[in-house]
């Protein structure tokens, strides 16, 4: 996880009292554009194992979700370091 210093932070909670899913959930994350940057997402989940079975319910469930990323400085560049 990040030290606090990103650039940008995007967080996300979602929370339900039953849910099932009818197929496996197939998901990707993909950062793209320009490199000379530091990423981090990442997922923490209530009462939802990985992977999830269909067809099964899941009750009081909570997935809190953050995505973040910050440009690494010039000196880092420089000595080949991530930040």
């Amino acid at each position: 996880m990040s030290n606090g210093t990103d650039d940008i932070e995007l967080t996300t909670s979602v929370a339900a009292d039953r849910l099932r899913f009818g197929d496996r959930p197939q998901t990707d994350v993909r950062f793209h554009g320009s490199r000379g940057r530091r990423t981090y997402s990442g997922a923490e989940r209530e009462n939802l194992p990985e992977p999830v079975e269909p067809g099964t319910d899941y009750e009081d469930v909570r997935v809190d979700y953050r995505l973040a990323t910050g440009l690494r400085t010039d000196a880092a560049r420089e000595d080949g370091g991530t930040g």
